[in-house]
């Protein structure tokens, strides 16, 4: 088992930062590839990026350049720093894990998301 706490959402202006967390408990998070999801109002669940056991990284096309994923096994936790958002980012953000190599909307984990607003 696998359970997962995000943190570090908030309200940022166009042109912020942020740096989300995803703190997990299990002894199995080292083997998992982890990645980030959001949601905005009224739209489905996006994938944004992920990073898998080795360290292998993808992103969505709409933060490549922007956003970066890394992962701390010491501390069970993975990171996305957010820079230059943007309004069209705003969104609550969501963690997942899975014991395979990718990370789907299938994936057995989920953390109970992080709300990112950016104002314009």
């Amino acid at each position: 088992q696998v359970q997962l706490v995000e943190s570090g959402g908030g309200l940022v202006q166009a042109g912020g930062s942020l740096r989300l967390s995803c703190a997990a408990s299990g002894r199995t998070f080292g083997s998992c590839t982890v990645g980030w999801f959001r949601q905005a109002p009224g739209k489905e669940r996006e994938f944004v990026a992920t990073i898998n056991r080795f360290g292998n990284i993808r992103y969505a096309d709409s933060v490549k350049g922007r956003f970066t994923i890394s992962r701390d096994n010491a501390k069970n936790t993975v990171y996305l720093q957010m820079n230059s958002l943007k309004p069209e980012d705003t969104a609550v953000y969501y963690c997942a894990a899975d014991l395979g190599m990718v990370v789907t909307s299938r994936s057995p984990y989920w953390g109970q998301g992080t709300q990112v607003t950016v104002s314009s």
